[in-house]
């Protein structure tokens, strides 16, 4: 159930008040009982030291000068004089707790006889029953107690005042609070209207009318009611642009669809890459386990095992390096590189591989500089050169160069491989495609070569394309834009 902001305050603001009046009535007429009592104890103190030297003035005053001989001689009269000297209806016991000078059967509450039996152990207590206060104080000479004095006082004009002041709190309270909350409320009731104002403003946005009114305050409540208003202009001009972004929307749930896809397909081609040598390695453990003699099977399951181990190893690298790339924005490591410099280092560092295959290997190298981080243009060059080595013919040769042309350094790879078929010339930079899918696995190929070489020069600000085709061979290109070492 909904509840208005103004029955809301209404009930907090007459909570409040009433909480004050009455800590505050509470704390007073507590002060006023404390103050009573501390009365009490202060005049029965003084009443007790009167008794006392009274006591032994009397017995100074005797010929035989023996405090129990005088209790029982003169305690009736002694009683009756401190009566009149206090002002209170005293009680005289001796140190038996036999009282001197009344009748022993007025001793018939239970309060007075606990109360008596502390006063006869030396110390002073005192009892409050009703309107009434029995008070109880040793009677002593020197430090040897010979009896309790018992003043009997009425606490009846002390409870009379306590009663009048507290009449007089709930008649000051009830007026202070009926006054406080009626100013209060209206004081208040101007925040609640300007709050309510905002939330009917709020439900007509939410309905769909933008118009709003602004309150004309110079409060909290005044700047929200402005901030509405700028929202709503805002909430308007979004509305207006709701079309335009839709389309986008569209654009991107496509792509995203898009993305879906080639990664349920990545997905397939590494489950299916990996199935095949560890299918092939799987086949030759099990011979080994049929036949462990047979000295050309294991020198064969060596060379295959090995073989197919290097595969699943570059495999496995290539994903990983993949998988990081589309999920990762990398922090490259921009320098000015002399291209001349760091495609020498690469065939220097292939020059076993193609010494292997028997293949001759041409440059054209210039110096020429391009900003780009070292290790991705090595990741770039060395995955093309190895593709040259490995798809190329026997004896074959591979030429490398590189120019300057339109502001950019331009870097060509030329083999006489077995080429690209023009049909599936537009999926050699997907993942795990190769054209010649035996020649792969004899050479240990993915079909991850050129798609990781086509990112890392892409995120470079660079390109890779296929430049021509055909029975005698591929051409590379690599672009990237000309950078100068002087250049601020």
């Amino acid at each position: 159930m909904k509840i208005s902001i103004k029955i809301k305050f209404s009930i907090f603001l007459a909570a409040l008040l009433l909480l004050t009046v009455f800590v505050l009535s509470l704390l007073v007429l507590e002060g006023i009982k404390k103050n009573q009592q501390i009365e009490v104890e202060q005049y029965f103190t003084q009443q007790a030291t009167t008794a006392n030297v009274y006591f032994i003035q009397n017995i100074m005053d005797e010929s035989i000068k023996v405090p129990q001989t005088f209790l029982t001689s003169k305690g009736i009269e002694f009683a009756e004089q401190l009566e009149l000297i206090s002002g209170q209806s005293v009680v005289l016991y001796d140190q038996q707790g036999t009282i001197v000078n009344k009748d022993n059967t007025n001793i018939t509450s239970t309060g007075i006889k606990k109360t008596l039996t502390y006063a006869l152990n030396n110390k002073t207590a005192y009892l409050t029953e009703k309107e009434s206060l029995t008070y109880f104080t040793p009677l002593k000479v020197g430090n040897e107690q010979v009896g309790v004095v018992q003043f009997n006082y009425s606490l009846s004009k002390n409870i009379a005042f306590y009663n009048q002041i507290k009449q007089m709190f709930i008649y000051i309270g009830t007026g202070v609070f009926l006054l406080s909350f009626i100013l209060a409320y209206f004081y208040f009731n101007s925040f609640a209207s300007g709050i309510i104002r905002l939330n009917r403003t709020v439900d007509k946005i939410r309905e769909g009318h933008f118009e709003t009114e602004t309150l004309t305050r110079k409060d909290e409540i005044g700047e929200l009611s402005d901030g509405i208003r700028v929202m709503s202009e805002q909430i308007m001009k979004t509305m207006r642009d709701k079309d335009q972004e839709r389309e986008k929307l569209t654009l991107a749930v496509n792509k995203l669809s898009q993305l879906d896809k080639q990664q349920k397909q990545f997905i397939g081609n590494v489950t299916h890459e990996f199935k095949t040598p560890l299918t092939s390695i799987k086949a030759y453990l099990d011979l080994l386990d049929m036949y462990p003699d047979d000295e050309n099977l294991i020198e064969t399951a060596k060379i295959t095992i090995k073989s197919e181990t290097d595969r699943l190893y570059e495999m496995v690298e290539k994903v990983l390096q993949l998988a990081s790339m589309e999920k990762y924005d990398f922090e490259f490591n921009k320098e000015s590189l002399d291209v001349q410099q760091v495609i020498q280092f690469v065939l220097n560092s292939l020059k076993g591989k193609v010494d292997k295959f028997g293949i001759q290997l041409e440059t054209d190298l210039t110096e020429a500089y391009v900003e780009a981080d070292k290790d991705c243009m090595t990741i770039v060059l060395v995955n093309l050169m190895d593709n040259a080595i490995k798809y190329n013919k026997t004896r074959g040769y591979i030429f490398v160069k590189n120019e300057v042309r339109d502001g950019h350094v331009i870097i060509e790879i030329s083999d006489t491989g077995i080429g690209i078929p023009e049909e599936v010339v537009h999926k050699i930079f997907d993942p795990f495609y190769t054209v010649d899918k035996n020649r792969s696995r004899e050479n240990g190929g993915a079909g991850l070569g050129l798609s990781l070489a086509k990112k890392y020069a892409e995120i470079q600000g660079g390109s890779i394309a296929l430049a021509s085709t055909g029975l005698t061979g591929t051409v590379f290109r690599i672009s990237f834009p000309i950078y100068s070492p002087n250049e601020k």
